[in-house]
């Protein structure tokens, strides 16, 4: 996995910044809050996905997805944003 992968789409950004902010949400809030829409907003999901750093759990119909806290990389990263949004 390559880093500009993950940080080369400005929408993937917003949602880790969001998961990042909030902890965990559903497809629907994550694109109401980063200003995408559902479809869009799930291919990001599904790229953050495989590159393991968020996951999801099901409940019915609806996924809530929050960081993979297990993974060493997606820690770092929310580190990144935190300490990006606390030093504004």
């Amino acid at each position: 996995m390559a880093i500009e992968e993950v940080f080369s789409s400005k929408g993937r950004v917003k949602i880790l910044r969001i998961l990042a902010e909030i902890g965990e949400l559903n497809i629907s809030e994550i694109a109401r809050r980063a200003g995408l829409n559902y479809a869009t907003t799930n291919q990001h999901l599904q790229v953050l996905e495989n590159f393991n750093l968020v996951r999801h759990k099901t409940f019915g119909r609806i996924r809530i997805f929050r960081f993979n806290e297990e993974n060493p990389r997606a820690r770092m990263i929310k580190q990144l944003i935190e300490f990006w949004e606390q030093t504004k």
